[in-house]
């Protein structure tokens, strides 16, 4: 698996976070793999990308995608919260942000740290189930697997076996399977900034400097002093009731794509 562990390497559409890799610069992030071993990375906005289904085909047509589905409900109200702790969103309000959508997709409104604009684009950017038939009509069923969220969440270690069975390699290789990411909130607004959001010439040294390991182990080691676990605030609920019954005909169209009851998301 790549470091970085999201090289975004794909998706023309998407805006790179610093600068978008060259080819043998994405070639080099797999030079440690062995003959007998596949590759693999994983960034998440190739879901959302119109293009990186195609390129991905076009760049390797054996190549195989797993993709991991949760109620957009939830992605939404965690995508925000992510883009609150990394100081990427200005409105630390939910339906707040959610109402600023239109705008932000005109371009107004956007934080002056948005340095992919797209991630503030919450209705918009949990469209699963045309996200969906872009990669099997790219990919066919056979080369593309479904995870749901709820199925990590109680079995973690099924869904880890499902995954490396649909891989073609060792289903005993065991792996740590504890939570590596829970909510958390930044201790100075700052650091997070300097670490998340980079300005002038630090963004342009780390967009360099990206693809080095030891760069991303000094990184996590300064988001986790800077970090101290917190709770979630939940989701005001009339709100979520009223954004539940807003995907519901959509959850149940992704359900009948990838052949499994939802409907459990759609319960108010």
């Amino acid at each position: 698996m790549s470091v970085p562990k999201e090289p975004m390497y794909f998706g023309q559409d998407l805006t790179p976070r610093y600068r978008r890799m060259t080819e043998d610069e994405y070639l080099a992030l797999f030079k440690g793999a062995e003959p007998d071993q596949h590759a693999g990375e994983a960034s998440p906005w190739y879901l959302y990308s119109q293009t990186a289904a195609h390129e991905i085909h076009d760049f390797d047509a054996d190549a195989r995608a797993i993709v991991m589905l949760r109620s957009p409900v939830d992605v939404m109200y965690s995508q925000h919260s992510q883009l609150v702790f990394n100081q990427r969103e200005d409105l630390t309000d939910f339906a707040q942000a959610l109402a600023a959508e239109d705008d932000r997709r005109a371009g107004r409104r956007l934080p002056a740290d948005a340095i992919r604009p797209e991630a503030l684009y919450y209705r918009h950017s949990v469209q699963f189930p045309d996200q969906v038939k872009r990669y099997l009509d790219v990919f066919g069923q056979e080369h593309v697997h479904f995870i749901v969220f709820d199925d990590l969440v109680a079995d973690p270690r099924a869904v880890y076996r499902a995954c490396l069975e649909f891989l073609g390699v060792d289903p005993t290789f065991e792996v740590d399977l504890s939570i590596y990411n829970p909510n958390k909130k930044p201790r100075s607004g700052t650091m997070q900034k300097l670490i998340f959001a980079p300005r002038g010439p630090m963004r342009r040294v780390f967009g360099r400097l990206r693809s080095v390991p030891v760069m991303h182990r000094l990184r996590d080691v300064l988001v986790s002093a800077n970090s101290t676990k917190a709770q979630r605030q939940k989701m005001d609920p009339e709100l979520r009731r009223q954004l539940t019954v807003e995907f519901a005909p959509m959850v149940s169209e992704l359900g009948l794509l990838i052949g499994r009851d939802l409907s459990a998301w759609s319960a108010t």
